[in-house]
């Protein structure tokens, strides 16, 4: 994919956090207060400031943590859709750009991901 660094995806977003992301978000320095809320199911997700995901650097039109971002946010945008299952985001301004290899490989840790997720939001083995 060719990232056009427009911040689309920074925008109003709703990422999932697993506890591997916050962790690892943590180590870096961050406080958790500063970058997790939960949604009304309990699922960790990033919050957003002024519009934006907090690490978005508006300014830059960079992340901030980019080199530690959060697994969903490296997979994107290749994204699940409760409909359609896996598919590349169109809000995406790059979406064109994804081979349908790369949909494949990362619609697989997409999976994976919502699996772990599930898991640790519900508390099943």
């Amino acid at each position: 994919m060719r990232c056009t660094r427009c911040g689309v995806c920074c925008r109003e977003t709703e990422m999932l956090l697993s506890k591997e992301d916050i962790l690892r978000i943590e180590a870096k320095g961050y406080s958790r207060k500063l970058f997790v809320r939960y949604d009304e199911a309990g699922y960790a997700v990033l919050q957003n400031r002024n519009g934006y995901c907090v690490f978005y650097n508006l300014k830059k039109r960079q992340c901030n943590i980019y080199f530690f971002r959060p697994l969903g946010c490296q997979l994107y945008p290749v994204i699940y859709d409760e409909e359609k299952g896996i598919i590349t985001d169109t809000i995406c301004h790059a979406h064109e750009s994804v081979t349908e290899k790369e949909k494949k490989s990362k619609g697989k840790r997409v999976l994976k991901l919502l699996e772990i997720i599930d898991r640790e939001v519900y508390n099943s083995p």
